[in-house]
């Protein structure tokens, strides 16, 4: 039996995989995007580092930049269907928020801190938290038994 014909059978389980699919796509291409930017494009992701001479350190955008490779490999994997995986994706996430929090109570020069308020960091935490829902959900749901 092959995946498609799993798929094919279980419309509840094609739903799941297909919304987890979009949003673990849309989350990689957002940070393969700020990725781009930062090292190949305009050297800033919508003035998300400050580039002034006492600016962002390159060592913390370098950090940023690693963390957000490990999401991009685990959210591939996620989306692969390997759920083992989430451990990596939410690794990665829970890192890069918490460099958020640093760069905004430690006094980083970062330009996304002006003006936001410290709990505005955590609507990091949304989608990953629907792609994990949607991941440990049964295959069938208990209704249709």
């Amino acid at each position: 039996m092959t995946i498609l014909t799993v798929l094919g059978a279980n419309r509840f389980l094609l739903l799941r995989r297909t919304i987890i699919c979009v949003l673990a796509g849309l989350l990689i291409l957002y940070h393969c995007t700020v990725l781009y930017d930062l090292y190949l494009g305009v050297g800033n992701h919508d003035g998300l580092y400050d580039r002034t001479a006492s600016g962002t350190p390159k060592s913390y955008e370098y950090i940023q930049s690693a963390l957000r490779l490990v999401i991009i490999a685990g959210l591939t994997l996620v989306a692969c269907g390997i759920r083992r995986a989430l451990w990596v994706m939410w690794a990665g996430i829970g890192a890069l928020v918490a460099t958020h929090y640093w760069a905004h109570f430690g006094g980083i020069p970062v330009a996304f801190t002006e003006g936001r308020h410290p709990l505005s960091y955590l609507k990091g935490f949304i989608f990953p938290t629907v792609i994990t829902l949607l991941t440990l959900l049964p295959s069938q749901p208990t209704g249709n038994r």
